[in-house]
């Protein structure tokens, strides 16, 4: 019984030393990305550790049943070697998966799921990146690779005594403990005797929203997200006649006019939130040209993405998807609706579509997206005629100067009016300047700031060039990003900042179109701007609002959360009730939280809010988000 004794304490170090880990990784994580918390308390480490142990004895199951069960035939070296390296390689793998966040965390805002690290969505990109990410980021493995050996070598060790014969009472003292030890091993992985088991919103009992990534650690996001559907479950929050009556997404742009048809050209720039548009911030920014184009358009400051990561915004530009899925709509089981996308609704008023993106075809399923939206064709560094490999980055595709002049030229090519769109990738990690232009737009405080240059470089000369051409004048351009950056400058470090983004609305023949507008405008409302734009007259199906519209909702899911702006004030509703609320235009910071003081507003926030979803999960669930038309 005292090696049975020995191999319980043993395990009881062991597990120890695995929770003081996490815990370890939890201050590592907080020190890569302590720009991006605010206020962080003692409650969220202590709360993390609830997680850490839902994870641990999920994944030392094997090693828990190796320690305690019954029997001598655990005390031989052979076995203690092997529950060892079992040990060992059970955990060092979760372990290090904390890791990808310490970078990975400051592009997405929130801890990785599988789907992440499965690289959904980028199943092609990741093979030519990993070099390039392991050579700027090398000391994040070179110390993934000091923890690993540091774990192995602290991993606690017992010696055993020869066993003797084990008496029937002892067997069954030890098939008690070995019981025992499986039942909370279940119970403690399930985070609990609560109804359900423990869920990546539970962190939000221990931290503010904004700092719930804290709590969590990347392996419990991994487990949780393994085999999960990403499918909306239908709510019924309100009948169908109330429903009907609380939000209406059908739009129906009545208007005198003739419908207008204008070229319309939709530029998605990677990575320009409004941290890297110097208009808007110029400590970090870098786009004089950009700038200067700001001043001869409207410009919406209060712009906003639906998500974190490029794949999410081409649905939410070009088809009016919110994000709010919890993984690409791309890649879900919805990708394949009908939806009322830009070119499916224009290529019915004799527009030709196209759709261009320099990187290799395939990246990140655009050009399968582009044939479901309805696009004519697509252009990618495939189609591009010039071999010049000094026009190649050597990660991604063409260079922007090259593949926005290729750009410029095929337009010309195409029958008016046409619908174009294209969305550039210079400004992207592994950050690659073509050599002939290296040190020319200056280092500047954030990882984006040269290539952002050499992009917005790359747009001014694309618009000399149009300004030549005979489609210029009866252009309207659109100009937007597909997300945020990492985060450089500070006010940029609060949940509904991280979304900043620039929305342009530019027709060089109507001087009109210009000036600073306060209005809320989200990624998924460029779609019923645009055809109100145009006087589009036909009903359709929208969850934007036009930018001639009074409504605005700006919506996100961000750390299983939906983050919602309703004119003034900013909220994160947990599919329940409102959790937090600000008037995020006088509180930037979101410091004051008015739950409980702002009860009316509360009430009827909810009620929109529980509406819009509604209204959207049905449509999306049983694909009607078009009308029969």
């Amino acid at each position: 019984m005292e090696n049975y004794r020995k191999s319980v304490i043993l395990l009881l170090k062991r597990l120890l030393l695995v929770t003081v880990s996490y815990s370890f990784l939890r201050i590592l994580f907080l020190g890569f990305q302590w720009n991006a918390f605010n206020e962080v308390g003692l409650k969220s480490f202590i709360g993390g550790i609830r997680f850490d142990l839902s994870v641990i004895f999920y994944t030392n199951i094997l090693v828990i049943i190796g320690h305690t069960l019954p029997g001598n035939f655990k005390y031989n070296r052979i076995y203690q070697q092997v529950l060892k390296w079992v040990f060992y390689c059970s955990n060092i793998i979760f372990l290090c998966s904390n890791f990808v966040d310490f970078i990975y965390y400051s592009f997405t805002g929130k801890r990785s799921t599988y789907g992440l690290i499965t690289a959904s969505g980028m199943q092609q990109e990741i093979g030519g990146l990993l070099p390039s990410f392991m050579k700027q980021f090398w000391y994040v493995f070179l110390l993934g690779f000091v923890f690993a050996f540091l774990f192995f070598k602290l991993i606690p060790k017992q010696h055993f005594s020869p066993p003797h014969k084990v008496s029937r009472k002892a067997i069954l003292k030890q098939t008690v403990f070995f019981l025992i030890a499986i039942s909370s091993c279940i119970v403690i992985g399930r985070g609990g005797l609560q109804r359900k088991p423990l869920r990546r919103v539970d962190a939000i009992k221990y931290a503010p929203s904004k700092n719930t990534p804290i709590v969590l650690n990347t392996p419990f996001c991994i487990l949780k997200t393994i085999g999960k559907k990403k499918e909306l479950k239908p709510l019924n929050y309100y009948s169908t006649e109330k429903l009907n009556s609380l939000y209406n997404p059908i739009k129906n742009y009545q208007d005198s006019l003739p419908f207008n048809k204008k070229n319309v050209i939709i530029i998605i720039l990677e990575s320009f939130g409004d941290e890297n548009v110097s208009y808007s911030s110029p400590k970090t920014g870098n786009t004089p040209f950009l700038d200067s184009l700001i001043k001869q358009s409207l410009y919406f400051k209060n712009g906003f993405a639906n998500g974190r990561v490029s794949i999410d915004a081409v649905p939410s530009v070009i088809s009016g998807i919110p994000s709010i899925l919890g993984s690409p709509y791309i890649s879900s089981t919805y990708a394949f609706n009908k939806t009322n996308s830009l070119p499916q609704l224009l290529k019915k008023e004799g527009y030709h579509t196209s759709f261009f993106h320099g990187a290799f075809n395939g990246s990140q399923n655009f050009d399968q997206f582009a044939s479901i939206a309805g696009y004519d064709n697509y252009y990618g560094k495939d189609e591009y005629p010039n071999e010049n490999p000094e026009h190649e980055d050597g990660k991604w595709g063409i260079f922007d100067e090259e593949f926005l002049g290729y750009f410029g030229e095929q337009l010309g090519v195409f029958k008016q009016p046409f619908f174009s769109s294209i969305f550039t990738i210079s400004s992207h990690i592994p950050f690659t300047m073509p050599k002939k232009h290296e040190g020319k737009f200056g280092k500047g405080a954030t990882k984006f700031y040269e290539t952002v240059g050499y992009t917005d470089y790359a747009l001014s000369k694309f618009f000399d060039y149009a300004q030549e051409q005979s489609w210029y004048n009866n252009t309207l351009f659109v100009i937007t990003a597909d997300h945020c950056a990492a985060i450089g400058n500070k006010f940029y470090n609060t949940a509904i900042q991280e979304y900043n983004i620039p929305i342009i609305f530019f027709d060089p023949s109507n001087k009109a179109l210009k000036g600073v507008h306060e209005k809320n405008m989200q990624q998924i409302d460029i779609l019923p701007s645009i055809l109100n734009y145009l006087n589009y007259n036909k009903p359709f199906v929208s969850y934007g609002n036009s930018y001639t519209e009074k409504e605005n909702l700006i919506i996100n899911y961000i750390n299983n959360a939906y983050h919602v702006v309703i004119d003034d004030f900013y909220f994160v509703f947990d599919g329940t009730t409102i959790i937090e609320l600000y008037n995020f235009k006088k509180d930037f910071l979101l410091k004051n939280n008015l739950v409980t003081t702002k009860r009316d507003t509360v009430i009827s926030l909810e009620i929109k809010i529980k509406a819009y979803l509604q209204s959207f999960t049905t449509s999306l669930v049983n694909n009607t988000l078009t009308l029969n038309q």
